[in-house]
């Protein structure tokens, strides 16, 4: 069995429609199951959410994010999955996290406008290694706060 740590990094626009409390209670099933499944599957990682864009960050065996990545394309709660990246990596980022999460506030909505859906951002041209940044960063500041 190869050993290698691949990192995946993804975007994908949001498809859950309601007021806040709704989107709330979607986000916490999202968690609940990613943090379950991925315990049991070595992956580690982190989700970044605003009304208009997930960003997701996924680590582990590669066959194993190959794995949760196929149940994730198939969730109704988004579509227009991109692929920024997904390569070996020498260490996790996110050790501590099986689903670390970057919600709504607004110090993080503004970090996130960049990839907001009515900002018209093309996904293509985003870096997978910008988003990763971006992520470890917000979790790494509040770890300091």
């Amino acid at each position: 069995m190869d050993s290698t740590l691949y990192r995946l990094v993804y975007l994908s626009r949001n498809t859950i429609v309601g007021d806040d409390s709704r989107l709330q209670e979607e986000i916490d099933d999202i968690l609940k199951a990613s943090r379950r499944n991925n315990s049991r599957a070595q992956v580690t990682g982190a989700l970044m959410f605003n009304s208009g864009c997930f960003a997701q960050v996924l680590e582990g065996p590669h066959d194993k994010i190959q794995e949760t990545f196929e149940r994730i394309q198939c969730d109704a709660r988004h579509t227009h999955v991109s692929v920024l990246a997904f390569d070996p990596v020498h260490e996790r980022g996110f050790s501590e996290w099986n689903m670390a999460y970057v919600g709504q506030d607004a110090h993080n909505l503004a970090l996130f406008a960049g990839l907001n859906e009515a900002s018209g951002v093309d996904f293509a041209a985003l870096d997978g290694d910008e988003v990763y940044r971006l992520l470890r960063g917000h979790l790494e500041e509040a770890e300091t706060a």
